[in-house]
């Protein structure tokens, strides 16, 4: 699940809405639907692909023009000239589906590599800029600023088989069921195609594939391994289709061999999904710990092979401490980077100078050479629609606590965000900039500027059109009780517009609007704080009640 680029940024990566079409750039790391959603309303020259990747979108989106790629390829590296500078972009090798890369940026916001969806091998990390990857206890001579990270499985502690390792237990599977007079293969996803070329190589037999059922997956074998399709039917390997409802086709095969009194089918799926399910929510000890050096018999008949073209969790964790990023953002919901020990340790808390590159990339100006102590706490979320074209998190976080020595150090931009460290990178919340109503600004008594949060669509226009309705009414003499409720609730918006620092944090210091914000991120209203009066009030009574 793709996630917009922070503002600071001046392009997009795998996310096709109204506010990354704003941005002058955009990439595409693979054709997976999940990144290319919503690219048929919101495409925008250039869209910087794969020559593999635009011939499959193309594909499945006949619309788009040809005209609107550039193509870039592993190991070539792009100049991108830009009106904020110009930036070098090289792509390397996702090791994920045929055509997916990641992407490596350097430029005037830092270096940032974005790995799109990944399966990081030593080969595809090593394959990066050796400046960029340390050795075991030796920290690389340039560090990346920022890593994009897939954190698919970054909650699962199974440690999964190589891509290799799989398909061999796939076809020694089959080996174990010669008699077996077909063998349905659930691997009509893009990113599978490795294991039927594997298969057909190993037993010279080519596969057969309806075409008029799956035509998307025809496709793709047929750019991509045209020599192993069949058209005939009578087969002994045949593709089936692993999504959805692939227990209910499979037990219908299994019924009705044994009603002709024939031997069963085979039937394998390789893929994760099974592996992570029982790793993650299975509560037995014995369950959890699945054998992953060969294929597993589900209780429908269904052989499962732990097949992964995402990384595992200590695949992940290898290739951090290799790279050692100075902050790493989590690509996939909840924000599964949070799972990782290197993020914990490393990122959570740290020193930033004024000229670090995060500053640059949520767009806030620094002055002075002087270091802010950043700590930040953990980050949850869950997936919300945007629109109706691409789905993004929106997790819950904590706002960044700056040191307090910084007062006055600290410019924000006229259409700067509300400042946010780690959570703001990943958020995939839209650019303010393009809100109906710009940022507030807030300034406390201590002089320093803030940005107050907005939230954009449901609470612009209408809502302020029922204050401003609301103080109408009061003017033109609302009777009895209603307009003194009303007038309440228009004397705690107008109080918010000057709130004092003691109340911030308070739910006292909120209208409406940020209440409803509240609610909409499903995060509790803060309950109000006593004042310092109450509580010397509250001691002085304490004390004459024990004189």
């Amino acid at each position: 699940m793709p996630i917009e680029m922070p503002k600071g940024l001046p392009f997009s990566v795998d996310t096709w809405s109204y506010y990354s079409h704003r941005k002058r750039h955009h990439f595409l790391t693979h054709a997976h639907k999940d990144h290319s959603s919503g690219i048929s309303t919101h495409f925008s020259f250039p869209i910087y692909s794969t020559l593999i990747t635009k011939i499959l979108v193309l594909q499945h989106y006949p619309q788009l023009d040809d005209s609107l790629f550039v193509r870039i390829e592993v190991g070539q590296s792009v100049v991108v000239y830009d009106p904020d500078g110009a930036f070098t972009v090289t792509a390397f090798d996702a090791n994920h589906c045929p055509g997916a890369v990641m992407f490596l940026f350097e430029g005037n916001f830092g270096n940032i590599l974005h790995t799109g969806d990944c399966r990081l091998t030593p080969e595809c990390v090593q394959s990066l800029p050796e400046k960029y990857v340390g050795k075991k206890g030796k920290d690389p001579n340039c560090r990346l600023d920022f890593v994009f990270l897939d954190c698919t499985f970054g909650r699962c502690h199974q440690k999964f088989p190589s891509k290799h390792s799989a398909i061999r237990q796939v076809i020694n599977c089959i080996w174990k069921h010669p008699d077996a007079p077909v063998v349905y293969l659930a691997c009509d996803l893009l990113g599978q195609e490795e294991i039927l070329a594997d298969v057909s190589q190993t037993f010279g037999s080519k596969i057969y594939l309806d075409k008029a059922n799956n035509p998307e997956c025809f496709q793709n074998l047929t750019l991509t391994h045209p020599g192993i399709i069949s058209e005939d039917p009578s087969s002994r390997f045949q593709v089936f289709d692993g999504f959805p409802k692939l227990h209910e086709r499979a037990n219908a095969k299994l019924l009705e061999a044994r009603a002709n009194f024939q031997p069963e089918p085979l039937i394998i799926r390789p893929s994760t999904q099974w592996y992570a399910c029982e790793d993650e929510y299975s509560e037995k000890e014995n369950q959890k710990k699945l054998r992953l050096n060969g294929a597993v018999r589900d209780q429908v008949g269904v052989w499962h092979v732990c097949y992964s073209i995402h990384s595992s969790k200590e695949e992940l964790e290898w290739a951090l401490q290799l790279l050692a990023p100075k902050w790493v953002v989590s690509t996939t919901p909840s924000c599964r980077a949070m799972e990782l020990e290197y993020v914990t340790k490393h990122c959570f808390a740290t020193q930033l100078a004024s000229k670090d590159p995060i500053w640059k990339l949520l767009d806030i100006a620094m002055e002075d050479s002087v270091d802010v102590d950043v700590s930040i706490k953990a980050v949850t979320g869950s997936p919300v629609a945007e629109g109706s074209t691409q789905n993004y998190v929106e997790p819950q976080f904590e706002p960044v606590k700056v040191s307090t020595s910084l007062k006055g150090l600290i410019k924000l931009s006229p259409q700067s965000n509300s400042v946010t460290l780690f959570g703001k990178a990943r958020l995939c919340l839209q650019d303010f900039s393009f809100s109906h109503e710009e940022p507030k600004v807030v300034t406390i008594d201590n002089g320093t500027p803030q940005i107050a949060a907005n939230k954009l669509d449901e609470f612009s226009f209408k809502e302020d059109a029922e204050v401003k309705s609301r103080k109408s009414e009061n003017k033109t003499g609302i009777n009895g009780t209603e307009a003194q409720r009303q007038g309440s609730v228009d004397k705690e918006t107008e109080d918010c517009k000057s709130v004092p620092c003691s109340t911030i944090g308070s739910s006292k210091s909120f209208n409406e609007r940020f209440r409803k914000l509240y609610r909409s991120m499903n995060v509790p209203v803060p309950q109000p704080l006593p004042s310092l009066v109450e509580l010397m009030k509250a001691n002085k009574r304490a004390k004459r009640k024990f004189d």
